[in-house]
């Protein structure tokens, strides 16, 4: 007889807030709605542009992706429609995905370029440069 060891990957001391509903029953509203819809995003400052990736699989980038951009918050929404052609369990997540967040100090709302391939979705802003957090203005005398 042969034994099989199992490595488990180890686990964060934090664990996402969708994982800890996951053992709720999805009924009577004991889990939240926002459990299963996580959009994983990744960011990082890049040539003068302040770059966003998000993981969303299988979607239509022309009709499921929708991003907008207000007030110096950059929202991306996606929809994923759940396939009925089998009968099996899935871990899938379907509906609704939307994730916000602040665009740094600098960025240039007129200047945003989006491209989606192999289910990430990249959403790229230029930064024009830190704005002066502070300015020192002359008291001119009324005499």
């Amino acid at each position: 007889m042969s034994t099989l060891a199992v490595r488990r990957q180890p686990r964060s001391l934090f664990p996402e807030l969708s994982e800890l509903f996951a053992g709720l029953p999805a009924f009577v509203g004991l889990r939240p709605a926002f459990d299963a819809c996580v959009m994983r995003l990744e960011d990082e400052m890049k040539d003068g542009r302040y770059v966003v990736r998000a993981e969303i699989p299988g979607v239509d980038p022309g009709k499921d992706i929708d991003i907008t951009v207000r007030d110096g918050q950059l929202s991306i929404k996606a929809e994923r429609s759940e396939k009925k052609d089998f009968d099996g369990r899935s871990e899938f997540s379907y509906g609704s995905f939307l994730r916000t967040v602040s665009l740094p100090a600098g960025a240039d709302e007129d200047d945003i370029e989006a491209t989606y391939d192999q289910g990430i979705l990249t959403v790229s802003v230029a930064i024009s440069g830190p704005k002066a957090a502070e300015r020192q203005v002359q008291v001119q005398s009324a005499n």
